[in-house]
């Protein structure tokens, strides 16, 4: 997906060149993520800072509380003002102009970190760490999340799956950074030693990646 110089947005996939979505013309979008089969992106002038969200349904990734797909954007009306949004392979993460995070979708592999492997069919808030500090940016790869908190790098979900990642045939795991192929069903800290600040965070199909200041 683009944004335009315009703030207009277009969509490339089945598209061979890009395409304005007509609905979001006069919106002025702010930030945008794709997933798998699903997009979401913010408004950034309405007072309510809403989302709209849009794609094919896979394990209630769309967050409207039933089974169905959007072919064109509809607006989420249970969140708050929306900062940041990242759409995994079948869940989206929002953080709100409060800092809370909000999850739902596919919870498999616990890539919801809501301390449970539920699929949530609307948006959940993500509690542990994040009641006493909130988060400023969010990143989802294909079945796992990563957060940044006081500059901190939490991350949770599928981590290997205690070595059975060869059964999907995919990569041998540890991309949670805790030094293991375990997944993890709540936000666990990832330690990098001391007087290091994260700034950016941004997550692969099965990788990690962050950028850190040292203080």
């Amino acid at each position: 997906m683009l944004l335009s110089i315009k703030i207009d947005i277009y969509i490339l996939c089945s598209e061979y060149t890009p395409r304005l979505i007509k609905k979001l013309e006069g919106i002025k979008v702010k930030k945008v993520a794709a997933g798998l089969l699903h997009s979401a992106c913010i408004d950034g002038i309405a007072e309510t800072g809403s989302l709209f969200i849009f794609g094919e349904k896979v394990e209630t990734s769309l967050g409207f509380g039933e089974a169905k797909n959007a072919t064109m954007p509809s607006m989420i009306n249970s969140l708050p003002y929306s900062e940041e949004v990242a759409c995994g392979g079948y869940h989206t993460c929002v953080v709100t102009r409060g800092g809370e995070l909000y999850t739902w979708g596919s919870n498999e592999n616990g890539c919801l970190g809501i301390g449970s492997t539920d699929v949530f069919h609307v948006p959940e808030r993500v509690q542990g760490p994040f009641l006493k500090s909130s988060v400023c940016k969010v990143s989802c790869g294909w079945k796992h999340t990563a957060a940044i908190s006081d500059g901190k790098v939490f991350t949770w979900g599928w981590g290997g799956s205690y070595g059975t990642f060869s059964e999907d045939g995919h990569s041998s795991g540890g991309q949670l950074g805790h030094g293991s192929d375990v997944d993890y069903i709540k936000p666990t800290m990832v330690h990098f030693g001391e007087n290091v600040k994260a700034l950016q965070i941004s997550c692969g199909f099965n990788h990690t990646a962050a950028i850190f200041e040292y203080m």
